[in-house]
Protein backbone atom coordinates (compact mmCIF):
# COMPACT_ATOMS: atom_id res chain seq x y z
CA UNK A 1 0.00 0.00 0.00
CA UNK A 2 2.89 2.36 0.78
CA UNK A 3 4.27 1.76 -2.73
CA UNK A 4 0.86 2.51 -4.19
CA UNK A 5 0.70 5.85 -2.39
CA UNK A 6 4.26 6.73 -3.42
CA UNK A 7 3.47 5.93 -7.04
CA UNK A 8 0.54 8.32 -6.85
CA UNK A 9 2.64 11.13 -5.46
CA UNK A 10 5.41 10.44 -8.01
CA UNK A 11 2.89 10.59 -10.85
CA UNK A 12 1.71 13.97 -9.64
CA UNK A 13 5.20 15.33 -9.05
CA UNK A 14 6.37 14.38 -12.55
CA UNK A 15 3.82 16.78 -13.99
CA UNK A 16 4.00 19.35 -11.20
CA UNK A 17 4.18 22.45 -13.35
CA UNK A 18 1.77 21.08 -15.95
CA UNK A 19 -0.79 20.25 -13.26
CA UNK A 20 -0.35 23.04 -10.71
CA UNK A 21 -0.37 26.09 -12.99
CA UNK A 22 -3.68 25.22 -14.77
CA UNK A 23 -5.15 24.06 -11.43
CA UNK A 24 -4.33 27.36 -9.71
CA UNK A 25 -5.65 29.30 -12.71
CA UNK A 26 -9.00 27.49 -12.64
CA UNK A 27 -9.36 27.41 -8.85
CA UNK A 28 -8.40 31.08 -8.40
CA UNK A 29 -11.06 32.22 -10.88
CA UNK A 30 -13.76 30.12 -9.22
CA UNK A 31 -12.84 31.04 -5.63
CA UNK A 32 -12.43 34.74 -6.45
CA UNK A 33 -15.93 35.04 -7.90
CA UNK A 34 -17.44 33.00 -5.05
CA UNK A 35 -15.94 35.31 -2.43
CA UNK A 36 -16.70 38.37 -4.57
CA UNK A 37 -20.39 37.45 -4.37
CA UNK A 38 -20.23 37.48 -0.56
CA UNK A 39 -18.19 40.69 -0.61
CA UNK A 40 -20.43 42.73 -2.92
CA UNK A 41 -23.72 41.83 -1.25
CA UNK A 42 -22.19 42.48 2.17
CA UNK A 43 -21.09 45.94 1.03
CA UNK A 44 -24.55 46.62 -0.43
CA UNK A 45 -26.07 45.74 2.95
CA UNK A 46 -23.74 48.03 4.87
CA UNK A 47 -21.53 45.34 6.41
CA UNK A 48 -17.89 46.20 6.99
CA UNK A 49 -15.59 43.68 5.32
CA UNK A 50 -12.34 43.15 7.18
CA UNK A 51 -10.57 40.66 4.90
CA UNK A 52 -10.85 39.30 1.37
CA UNK A 53 -8.42 36.40 1.08
CA UNK A 54 -7.53 34.09 -1.76
CA UNK A 55 -6.12 31.07 0.05
CA UNK A 56 -5.64 30.27 3.71
CA UNK A 57 -2.76 30.55 6.15
CA UNK A 58 0.05 33.14 6.23
CA UNK A 59 -0.27 36.17 3.99
CA UNK A 60 2.05 36.34 0.99
CA UNK A 61 1.01 39.75 -0.31
CA UNK A 62 -1.82 42.19 0.18
CA UNK A 63 -3.11 45.76 0.41
CA UNK A 64 -5.82 47.77 2.16
CA UNK A 65 -8.53 49.50 0.12
CA UNK A 66 -10.10 52.84 1.05
CA UNK A 67 -12.85 51.09 3.02
CA UNK A 68 -10.32 49.33 5.26
CA UNK A 69 -10.68 45.88 3.70
CA UNK A 70 -7.46 43.85 3.58
CA UNK A 71 -7.16 42.14 0.19
CA UNK A 72 -4.56 39.40 0.39
CA UNK A 73 -3.05 36.36 -1.22
CA UNK A 74 -2.38 33.57 1.29
CA UNK A 75 0.03 30.64 1.30
CA UNK A 76 -2.40 27.70 0.96
CA UNK A 77 -4.25 28.17 -2.36
CA UNK A 78 -7.10 25.73 -1.73
CA UNK A 79 -9.96 28.14 -1.25
CA UNK A 80 -10.55 31.56 0.22
CA UNK A 81 -12.73 33.53 2.58
CA UNK A 82 -14.29 36.90 3.36
CA UNK A 83 -14.17 37.97 7.00
CA UNK A 84 -16.83 40.41 8.18
CA UNK A 85 -16.83 42.82 11.08
CA UNK A 86 -18.10 40.82 14.07
CA UNK A 87 -16.75 37.46 12.86
CA UNK A 88 -14.62 35.56 15.33
CA UNK A 89 -13.08 33.33 12.63
CA UNK A 90 -12.82 32.89 8.85
CA UNK A 91 -15.85 30.56 9.03
CA UNK A 92 -17.99 33.56 10.12
CA UNK A 93 -18.63 32.14 13.59
CA UNK A 94 -19.74 34.82 16.08
CA UNK A 95 -18.61 35.53 19.63
CA UNK A 96 -21.53 36.63 21.83
CA UNK A 97 -19.15 38.31 24.25
CA UNK A 98 -17.52 40.54 21.65
CA UNK A 99 -20.86 41.23 19.94
CA UNK A 100 -22.44 42.39 23.21
CA UNK A 101 -19.64 44.94 23.79
CA UNK A 102 -20.12 46.70 20.45
CA UNK A 103 -21.23 50.30 20.31
CA UNK A 104 -24.30 51.32 18.31
CA UNK A 105 -22.17 52.51 15.39
CA UNK A 106 -20.26 49.21 15.36
CA UNK A 107 -23.48 47.21 15.42
CA UNK A 108 -24.69 49.06 12.34
CA UNK A 109 -21.81 47.59 10.28
CA UNK A 110 -21.61 44.19 12.01
CA UNK A 111 -22.64 41.16 9.99
CA UNK A 112 -24.20 39.40 12.97
CA UNK A 113 -26.37 42.39 13.91
CA UNK A 114 -28.06 42.45 10.53
CA UNK A 115 -31.52 40.92 10.15
CA UNK A 116 -31.90 37.35 8.91
CA UNK A 117 -32.78 38.42 5.36
CA UNK A 118 -29.61 40.43 4.65
CA UNK A 119 -27.43 37.77 6.30
CA UNK A 120 -28.99 35.03 4.19
CA UNK A 121 -28.56 37.15 1.04
CA UNK A 122 -24.87 37.68 1.82
CA UNK A 123 -24.30 33.97 2.40
CA UNK A 124 -26.18 32.72 -0.66
CA UNK A 125 -24.47 35.30 -2.87
CA UNK A 126 -21.29 33.18 -3.01
CA UNK A 127 -22.87 30.10 -4.63
CA UNK A 128 -25.06 32.31 -6.83
CA UNK A 129 -21.91 34.07 -8.08
CA UNK A 130 -20.51 30.64 -9.00
CA UNK A 131 -23.58 29.85 -11.11
CA UNK A 132 -23.45 33.28 -12.77
CA UNK A 133 -19.75 32.79 -13.57
CA UNK A 134 -20.51 29.42 -15.17
CA UNK A 135 -23.31 30.90 -17.30
CA UNK A 136 -21.05 33.78 -18.41
CA UNK A 137 -18.20 31.40 -19.32
CA UNK A 138 -20.52 29.05 -21.24
CA UNK A 139 -22.09 32.02 -23.04
CA UNK A 140 -18.65 33.31 -24.04
CA UNK A 141 -17.51 29.91 -25.28
CA UNK A 142 -20.67 29.23 -27.27
CA UNK A 143 -20.89 32.68 -28.87
CA UNK A 144 -17.17 33.10 -29.67
CA UNK A 145 -15.97 29.57 -30.46
CA UNK A 146 -19.28 28.03 -31.48
CA UNK A 147 -20.63 24.52 -31.00
CA UNK A 148 -19.39 21.66 -33.25
CA UNK A 149 -22.29 19.65 -34.64
CA UNK A 150 -22.87 16.48 -36.66
CA UNK A 151 -26.11 14.79 -37.66
CA UNK A 152 -27.36 12.16 -35.20
CA UNK A 153 -26.83 9.41 -37.76
CA UNK A 154 -26.11 5.79 -36.83
CA UNK A 155 -23.20 4.39 -38.82
CA UNK A 156 -22.03 1.44 -36.71
CA UNK A 157 -23.79 -0.82 -34.22
CA UNK A 158 -21.92 -2.91 -31.66
CA UNK A 159 -22.90 -6.61 -31.64
CA UNK A 160 -24.87 -7.55 -28.54
CA UNK A 161 -25.51 -3.93 -27.62
CA UNK A 162 -28.73 -2.28 -26.48
CA UNK A 163 -28.97 -0.59 -29.88
CA UNK A 164 -28.85 -3.94 -31.70
CA UNK A 165 -31.50 -5.38 -29.39
CA UNK A 166 -33.72 -2.35 -30.01
CA UNK A 167 -33.54 -2.76 -33.80
CA UNK A 168 -31.33 0.15 -34.82
CA UNK A 169 -29.90 -0.06 -38.34
CA UNK A 170 -26.97 1.72 -40.05
CA UNK A 171 -28.21 4.91 -41.69
CA UNK A 172 -30.87 5.62 -39.05
CA UNK A 173 -31.04 9.26 -37.95
CA UNK A 174 -32.29 9.94 -34.41
CA UNK A 175 -34.62 12.95 -34.43
CA UNK A 176 -36.09 12.76 -30.91
CA UNK A 177 -35.70 10.98 -27.57
CA UNK A 178 -38.75 10.71 -25.32
CA UNK A 179 -40.41 13.36 -27.47
CA UNK A 180 -37.57 15.91 -27.08
CA UNK A 181 -35.99 16.94 -30.41
CA UNK A 182 -32.38 15.88 -30.99
CA UNK A 183 -30.34 18.34 -33.01
CA UNK A 184 -27.04 16.47 -33.36
CA UNK A 185 -25.08 13.36 -32.44
CA UNK A 186 -23.43 15.05 -29.46
CA UNK A 187 -26.82 15.89 -27.94
CA UNK A 188 -27.95 12.29 -28.40
CA UNK A 189 -24.76 11.00 -26.71
CA UNK A 190 -25.27 13.31 -23.75
CA UNK A 191 -28.88 12.26 -23.28
CA UNK A 192 -28.05 8.56 -23.47
CA UNK A 193 -25.03 8.87 -21.15
CA UNK A 194 -27.16 10.19 -18.28
CA UNK A 195 -30.03 7.71 -18.64
CA UNK A 196 -28.38 4.34 -18.00
CA UNK A 197 -30.87 1.70 -16.91
CA UNK A 198 -33.94 3.64 -18.05
CA UNK A 199 -35.89 2.74 -21.18
CA UNK A 200 -35.87 5.55 -23.73
CA UNK A 201 -38.20 6.06 -26.68
CA UNK A 202 -36.28 6.94 -29.86
CA UNK A 203 -37.92 8.57 -32.88
CA UNK A 204 -35.80 7.53 -35.86
CA UNK A 205 -35.83 8.65 -39.47
CA UNK A 206 -35.18 5.60 -41.65
CA UNK A 207 -35.18 6.61 -45.27
CA UNK A 208 -38.60 8.07 -46.03
CA UNK A 209 -40.33 6.58 -42.98
CA UNK A 210 -40.32 7.38 -39.26
CA UNK A 211 -39.73 4.50 -36.84
CA UNK A 212 -40.26 4.35 -33.07
CA UNK A 213 -37.69 2.26 -31.15
CA UNK A 214 -37.25 1.51 -27.44
CA UNK A 215 -33.79 0.98 -25.95
CA UNK A 216 -32.28 0.94 -22.47
CA UNK A 217 -28.70 2.31 -22.25
CA UNK A 218 -26.30 0.09 -20.31
CA UNK A 219 -23.90 1.24 -17.59
CA UNK A 220 -20.33 0.84 -18.82
CA UNK A 221 -16.96 2.14 -17.70
CA UNK A 222 -15.47 4.28 -20.45
CA UNK A 223 -11.97 5.79 -20.50
CA UNK A 224 -11.24 9.16 -22.06
CA UNK A 225 -8.12 10.05 -24.03
CA UNK A 226 -6.18 10.53 -20.77
CA UNK A 227 -7.20 7.18 -19.29
CA UNK A 228 -9.71 8.64 -16.79
CA UNK A 229 -12.56 6.20 -16.23
CA UNK A 230 -16.22 7.23 -16.16
CA UNK A 231 -19.37 5.15 -15.77
CA UNK A 232 -21.84 6.24 -18.45
CA UNK A 233 -24.92 5.01 -20.21
CA UNK A 234 -23.98 3.40 -23.53
CA UNK A 235 -26.33 2.52 -26.37
CA UNK A 236 -23.73 0.82 -28.57
CA UNK A 237 -23.79 3.00 -31.67
CA UNK A 238 -21.12 5.19 -33.27
CA UNK A 239 -20.78 7.78 -35.98
CA UNK A 240 -18.18 7.81 -38.77
CA UNK A 241 -17.57 11.50 -39.30
CA UNK A 242 -15.81 13.02 -42.28
CA UNK A 243 -14.27 16.46 -41.93
CA UNK A 244 -16.82 18.07 -44.25
CA UNK A 245 -19.70 16.72 -42.14
CA UNK A 246 -18.78 18.71 -39.03
CA UNK A 247 -20.41 22.13 -38.83
CA UNK A 248 -19.75 24.81 -36.22
CA UNK A 249 -22.80 26.71 -35.08
CA UNK A 250 -22.21 30.17 -33.59
CA UNK A 251 -25.40 31.25 -31.85
CA UNK A 252 -26.29 34.88 -31.23
CA UNK A 253 -25.43 36.26 -27.76
CA UNK A 254 -29.02 35.85 -26.46
CA UNK A 255 -29.18 32.30 -27.80
CA UNK A 256 -25.72 31.55 -26.37
CA UNK A 257 -26.85 32.95 -23.01
CA UNK A 258 -29.86 30.63 -22.98
CA UNK A 259 -27.60 27.72 -23.96
CA UNK A 260 -25.30 28.71 -21.06
CA UNK A 261 -28.23 28.51 -18.65
CA UNK A 262 -29.23 25.10 -19.99
CA UNK A 263 -25.63 23.86 -19.81
CA UNK A 264 -25.38 25.02 -16.20
CA UNK A 265 -28.63 23.26 -15.35
CA UNK A 266 -27.36 20.09 -17.06
CA UNK A 267 -24.31 20.01 -14.77
CA UNK A 268 -26.54 20.63 -11.71
CA UNK A 269 -28.96 17.89 -12.76
CA UNK A 270 -26.13 15.46 -13.52
CA UNK A 271 -24.57 16.12 -10.11
CA UNK A 272 -27.81 15.41 -8.27
CA UNK A 273 -28.33 12.29 -10.40
CA UNK A 274 -24.87 11.08 -9.39
CA UNK A 275 -25.54 11.73 -5.69
CA UNK A 276 -28.86 9.91 -5.96
CA UNK A 277 -27.09 7.07 -7.76
CA UNK A 278 -24.59 6.80 -4.89
CA UNK A 279 -27.37 6.23 -2.37
CA UNK A 280 -29.17 3.85 -4.75
CA UNK A 281 -25.98 1.88 -5.42
CA UNK A 282 -25.92 2.69 -9.15
CA UNK A 283 -22.86 4.94 -8.97
CA UNK A 284 -19.39 4.27 -7.56
CA UNK A 285 -17.94 6.43 -4.78
CA UNK A 286 -14.49 6.24 -6.36
CA UNK A 287 -15.65 8.89 -8.84
CA UNK A 288 -15.45 11.47 -6.02
CA UNK A 289 -12.28 13.50 -6.46
CA UNK A 290 -10.44 16.17 -4.51
CA UNK A 291 -7.70 18.73 -5.17
CA UNK A 292 -5.24 16.18 -6.60
CA UNK A 293 -7.75 14.90 -9.15
CA UNK A 294 -8.79 18.44 -10.08
CA UNK A 295 -5.12 19.35 -10.51
CA UNK A 296 -4.56 16.34 -12.76
CA UNK A 297 -7.64 17.02 -14.88
CA UNK A 298 -6.73 20.72 -15.14
CA UNK A 299 -3.29 19.79 -16.46
CA UNK A 300 -4.74 17.29 -18.91
CA UNK A 301 -7.35 19.71 -20.21
CA UNK A 302 -4.75 22.47 -20.54
CA UNK A 303 -2.86 20.29 -23.04
CA UNK A 304 -5.91 20.43 -25.33
CA UNK A 305 -6.21 24.21 -25.22
CA UNK A 306 -7.39 27.28 -23.36
CA UNK A 307 -11.02 26.86 -24.42
CA UNK A 308 -11.47 23.46 -22.70
CA UNK A 309 -9.78 24.92 -19.61
CA UNK A 310 -12.43 27.66 -19.45
CA UNK A 311 -15.09 24.98 -19.84
CA UNK A 312 -13.56 23.11 -16.91
CA UNK A 313 -13.58 26.34 -14.87
CA UNK A 314 -17.31 26.69 -15.55
CA UNK A 315 -18.04 23.10 -14.48
CA UNK A 316 -15.89 23.45 -11.36
CA UNK A 317 -17.63 26.72 -10.51
CA UNK A 318 -21.00 24.96 -10.59
CA UNK A 319 -19.67 22.11 -8.45
CA UNK A 320 -18.29 24.47 -5.80
CA UNK A 321 -21.52 26.46 -5.80
CA UNK A 322 -23.56 23.31 -5.25
CA UNK A 323 -21.20 21.92 -2.61
CA UNK A 324 -21.45 25.14 -0.61
CA UNK A 325 -25.24 24.95 -0.63
CA UNK A 326 -25.31 21.58 1.14
CA UNK A 327 -26.88 22.03 4.62
CA UNK A 328 -23.64 21.24 6.43
CA UNK A 329 -22.51 23.61 9.21
CA UNK A 330 -19.31 25.40 8.17
CA UNK A 331 -20.50 25.62 4.56
CA UNK A 332 -22.78 28.36 3.22
CA UNK A 333 -25.70 25.94 3.24
CA UNK A 334 -25.13 25.29 6.94
CA UNK A 335 -25.35 29.01 7.71
CA UNK A 336 -28.55 29.22 5.66
CA UNK A 337 -29.95 26.30 7.66
CA UNK A 338 -29.22 28.13 10.93
CA UNK A 339 -30.85 31.30 9.56
CA UNK A 340 -33.95 29.35 8.52
CA UNK A 341 -34.23 27.96 12.06
CA UNK A 342 -33.75 31.47 13.44
CA UNK A 343 -36.51 32.82 11.17
CA UNK A 344 -38.93 30.12 12.37
CA UNK A 345 -38.01 30.40 16.09
CA UNK A 346 -37.76 34.17 16.10
CA UNK A 347 -34.33 33.96 17.71
CA UNK A 348 -31.01 32.31 16.83
CA UNK A 349 -29.83 29.00 18.17
CA UNK A 350 -27.72 29.17 21.31
CA UNK A 351 -24.01 29.80 20.92
CA UNK A 352 -23.30 26.29 22.21
CA UNK A 353 -25.66 24.69 19.68
CA UNK A 354 -24.03 26.63 16.84
CA UNK A 355 -20.57 25.72 18.08
CA UNK A 356 -21.50 22.03 18.18
CA UNK A 357 -22.94 22.34 14.67
CA UNK A 358 -19.74 23.88 13.34
CA UNK A 359 -17.66 21.13 14.96
CA UNK A 360 -19.83 18.45 13.36
CA UNK A 361 -19.63 20.28 10.03
CA UNK A 362 -15.85 20.53 10.29
CA UNK A 363 -15.66 16.81 10.97
CA UNK A 364 -17.85 15.98 7.95
CA UNK A 365 -15.86 18.28 5.66
CA UNK A 366 -12.55 16.81 6.83
CA UNK A 367 -13.82 13.24 6.34
CA UNK A 368 -14.96 14.11 2.82
CA UNK A 369 -11.58 15.68 2.04
CA UNK A 370 -9.68 12.67 3.38
CA UNK A 371 -11.88 10.26 1.39
CA UNK A 372 -11.57 12.32 -1.81
CA UNK A 373 -7.79 12.60 -1.40
CA UNK A 374 -7.55 8.84 -0.83
CA UNK A 375 -9.48 8.31 -4.07
CA UNK A 376 -7.17 10.77 -5.82
CA UNK A 377 -4.03 8.93 -4.76
CA UNK A 378 -5.42 5.55 -5.84
CA UNK A 379 -6.48 7.07 -9.16
CA UNK A 380 -3.08 8.66 -9.75
CA UNK A 381 -1.28 5.46 -8.79
CA UNK A 382 -3.29 3.43 -11.31
CA UNK A 383 -2.97 5.95 -14.16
Amino acid sequence: MADLFMNGFNTLSHGLVGYVVPFLFVLTIVVFFHELGHFLVARWNGVRVLTFSLGFGPEIAGFNDRHGTRWKLSAIPLGGYVKFFGDESEASTPSSESLSKMSESERSVSFHHKKVGPRAAIVVAGPVANFILAIVLFTFLFSVFGVPSTTARVDNIQPGSAAEAAGFKPGDVVVAIDGSPIQNFQEMQRTVSTEAGRQLNFTVKRGAETVELKATPEFREIKDRFGNAQRLGILGISRSTAANEVTTERPSPPAAFWMGIKETWFVVDRTFSYIGGLFAGREAADQLGGPLRIAQISGQVATIGFTPLLHLAAVLSISIGLLNLFPVPLLDGGHLMFYAIEAVRGRPLSERAQEMGFRIGLGLVLMLMVFATYNDILHLASS
